[in-house]
């Protein structure tokens, strides 16, 4: 069942407003003010990736955004992924929430982080696709995004893994990971969404079938296809969705395998993918569970959150409820339970 708090959220203590070690300081302008003679300050650890599409941006207007809502923020560049559980960490006792602006690569890199800290987590979509955002009906506008945060109404989601890795979207082989490899920064940078449907248009017409069984607890499936695809969230790629019945609550998977012989067919699938309607067609199989495990004849390099971490053999799991995010009431967001 879905699981969602929404109201002012009370700050757990009165923190010391200086900046935690190797962390960006702030004028004094950005000090929350005195509540009733006490002085409060709801520090919130912001993670930017500034080499995000907007990441630039990010960097300058974000912390003004932030502290006109009394969220002193704390600025922690993504960098490494492997050390900012760390980083984090040293910084959790001390702040009340954490914001990650950045898109799905991004917030998808931050999760091992953001779970082991255990505060709810704010997102701003400073992104390409901001397919998380899409889901839960978070605004793609900054002072919009922000005024969801401040607003205190939390939900709790799944979270996908694949072999041990973190995934909040999807995770995927075959067709999306050769357009990953193609699509250039430089070219998310430029073109925005768009790089996504020229790059996908390109790609296509070299699509190549291959085998895979997919099994989960109590069934198979021996898959000719061109793409496997396992969903957390509703939303993917260019803002296609993995099902138009997928919920990022539901504490399962879904899973669809595309198998057409040919890569016109391919391209006549994409107005029922973009609808999430392709599980209608003979050619697209799709299978729900809380876990799926994929192996191919070869290795094959799996993609989560559009960024490229494991090969197959792959083992997809949900870890049900694990991470409690701002977001608006559900009846707002196409990808939540009700």
């Amino acid at each position: 069942m879905p699981s969602a708090a929404c109201g002012v959220r009370a700050s757990r203590a009165t923190h010391d407003v200086s900046p935690a070690p190797d962390a960006q300081a702030w004028p004094d302008s950005f000090v929350p003010h005195d509540v009733a003679g006490l002085h409060v300050t709801i520090r919130t650890l912001v993670i930017v990736n500034p080499a995000a599409r907007r990441g630039t941006e990010a960097l300058d207007t974000i912390p003004v955004a932030l502290a006109a809502r009394d969220m002193h923020p704390v600025i922690e560049p993504m960098g490494d992924p492997r050390t900012l559980v760390a980083r984090v960490r040293a910084h959790a006792p001390d702040v009340e929430r954490i914001v990650v602006a950045g898109g799905d690569g991004t917030i998808s890199g931050a999760a091992a982080a953001v779970l082991a800290a255990a505060r709810p987590v704010g997102i701003l979509p400073f992104g390409t696709a901001n397919n998380l955002a899409r889901t839960l009906g978070i605004p793609f506008e900054l002072e919009a995004a922000c005024d969801v945060i401040a607003a205190g109404c939390t939900h709790r989601i799944d979270v996908g893994e694949v072999n041990g890795h973190p995934f909040l979207t999807t995770a995927s082989l075959g067709l999306s990971v050769a357009i990953t490899e193609s699509l250039t920064p430089e070219a998310k940078k430029r073109l925005g969404p768009l790089a996504y449907v020229t790059t996908a248009a390109r790609t296509v017409m070299a699509a190549r079938r291959f085998a895979a069984e997919i099994t989960w607890p109590g069934g198979s499936h021996l898959s000719r296809s061109v793409q496997v695809v396992v969903g957390n969230g509703r939303f993917y790629g260019s803002a296609m969705q993995v099902s138009d019945a997928t919920r990022i609550d539901d504490h399962l998977l879904d899973l669809y395998t595309v198998e057409v012989r040919h890569w016109w067919r391919l391209l006549a699938l994409g107005p029922a993918i973009r609808r999430g309607r392709h599980g209608d067609k003979e050619t697209v199989q799709t299978f729900r569970a809380a876990s799926f495990t994929v192996r191919t004849a070869r290795p094959m390099t799996v993609n989560a959150d559009g960024e490229l971490v494991t090969e197959t053999p792959a083992t997809f799991r949900v870890r049900p409820a694990a991470l409690e995010l701002f977001a608006p009431p559900a009846s707002e967001a196409p990808g939540l339970g009700e």
